[in-house]
């Protein structure tokens, strides 16, 4: 099994243009913290680096967000598929127009109040 990694070691990864993602043996992938395989249950667990690209799966605008993100109001909510996992991140309202299924996307991190959080550009 890998070391224990934490979300925050995902993100910091991903702000360093290294990120990675779990995964087991039968190919299915997570981001930590994950000590087992949600798919398969297995506990073998390997790092593996994310694609720099990833593909969008759904995208939606949302208009009322929560308080960290009321002065960002609207902006979108994309889940996109990087290789073995599917994330979800947040797109700045100057990013969203046009955004559909099946564009490419590259992920960043983004900051809400003090809380760092997965962005697509």
């Amino acid at each position: 099994m890998t070391d224990a990694a934490t979300s925050a070691d995902v993100l910091d990864a991903v702000e360093n243009g290294a990120g990675f993602c779990l995964v087991c043996a039968n190919g299915h992938g997570s981001l930590p913290p994950r000590t087992v395989c949600p798919a398969c249950g297995s506990r073998a667990l390997e790092r593996e680096a994310l694609p720099e690209t990833g593909t969008v799966r759904a995208v939606t605008t949302v208009h009322v967000g929560p308080p960290a993100f009321a002065d960002e109001t609207p902006y979108g909510l994309a889940i996109a598929r990087f290789g073995p996992v599917r994330l979800t991140g947040h797109v700045r309202a100057d990013a969203l127009d046009g955004l559909a299924r099946g564009d490419d996307v590259t992920l960043g991190v983004g900051t809400a109040g003090d809380e760092r959080h997965l962005r697509f550009e």
